[in-house]
């Protein structure tokens, strides 16, 4: 085995034969998630970004009730828990007293979409500038499966046996796009994490984000469409087929709202 290459570019040592590392800014503990599941996907990819644009000392987040609840084990910058659908409420607490962080919410489509509508939709309406990270894999992933807001039609649940019945439980919550609407929000876009490219799609998208917070442009909400394979009891790639030809179609990638003239 040929020794490792070390050079020395700007004062930092990089390791050309080096093909991944995990950042530092994800803490090295196992994670509770399930195989396959798309949030530790984004953890990944946000930790990163964090490291890369070296605001880990800048950065709060904030994580309330569902599977994102212990997302303060895992992300290595200052988290603040939130009571269920609050997250927004007190991320803009934590931004009006020191508006010179960096601060996120991290939330599901249960907490983000079902209790915390008004908290989310006022906040936007606000123009308050913080960043709102949506994880909608249309089903309550945390509490065994119940049907959520963006369960899409037909969708078994363990609460809607026989598939969403839009004439029963209604149509599912397409959020993303009604906070698009409301003047304070300045970037809304929909992306997923079921392929290699969309991954680095997201990325870009969260990266974009976090430079608007930056420049104190306003709300910013970046909706990830993911899966959920525990609960739709199927495998990894079975769980991200479903995203692909069944999610997908019904919440389609791509911006909902950019800056003018970007």
């Amino acid at each position: 085995m040929s020794e490792n290459l070390v050079v020395e570019k700007e004062n930092i040592c990089v390791d050309e034969n080096l093909i991944y590392k995990k950042p530092d800014t994800l803490i090295d503990v196992p994670m509770h998630y399930c195989p396959g599941c798309g949030h530790s996907t984004v953890h990944k990819i946000f930790m990163e970004l964090v490291q890369e644009m070296g605001i880990q000392y800048e950065t709060i987040g904030v994580a309330p009730v569902g599977c994102s609840v212990f997302a303060y084990h895992y992300m290595n910058v200052d988290m603040q828990e939130a009571a269920h659908g609050r997250a927004c409420a007190v991320a803009t607490a934590i931004k009006r007293i020191m508006p010179e962080k960096i601060v996120f919410t991290y939330q599901g489509d249960g907490d983000l979409a079902a209790i915390g509508t008004a908290e989310t939709i006022h906040a936007a309406n606000r123009g308050e500038n913080i960043l709102v990270i949506f994880i909608n894999n249309g089903i309550y992933g945390m509490t065994s499966g119940q049907m959520a807001p963006t369960s899409i039609e037909g969708m078994i649940t363990t609460t809607s046996p026989y598939g969403r019945d839009v004439k029963v439980q209604g149509y599912p919550l397409k959020i993303s796009d009604l906070i698009a609407q409301l003047p304070g929000v300045y970037y809304v876009t929909r992306q997923s994490v079921h392929k290699p490219n969309n991954v680095k799609r997201t990325k870009k998208a969260l990266e974009k984000a976090i430079k608007y917070q930056q420049e104190g442009r306003g709300f910013c909400l970046v909706e990830v469409v993911s899966n959920c394979p525990s609960n739709l009891k199927v495998t990894p790639l079975q769980s991200n087929k479903f995203v692909e030809e069944q999610m997908i179609p019904f919440y389609p990638l791509g911006d909902l709202k950019v800056p003018e003239g970007k």
